[in-house]
């Protein structure tokens, strides 16, 4: 078990993002109806990305990712939910 999540990470990267050519092909399969794991088998990568690449499409209609300030709004609001007790100056200095 331990050696298939190696090649998966070894495959993929830990953080690597897909490029828009073989997320688009995940589209056109889906939109072939092929299932979650034959789309995976089929171009070498993770169904959890499969899934994550086909719901983010259903929801927001584009495969590209979110800009890096949307990303960082989103680590703020969760860091500021999580520790409420902080000053705004701690939460600045900590970002």
């Amino acid at each position: 078990m331990q050696t298939a999540s190696k090649n998966i990470c070894e495959r993929m990267g830990r953080f690597q993002e897909l490029s828009e050519f073989k997320c688009g092909t995940v589209i056109g399969c889906h939109l072939r109806n092929k299932i979650i794991c034959e789309i995976s088998l089929l171009l070498n990568i993770p169904q959890s990305t499969v899934s994550g690449i086909i719901t983010n499409w259903k929801q927001q209609g584009t495969t590209t990712t979110q800009p890096q300030s949307e990303r960082g709004q989103c680590m703020l609001k969760h860091t500021v939910c999580r520790s409420r007790q902080l000053s705004a100056e701690s939460i600045a200095k900590d970002l």
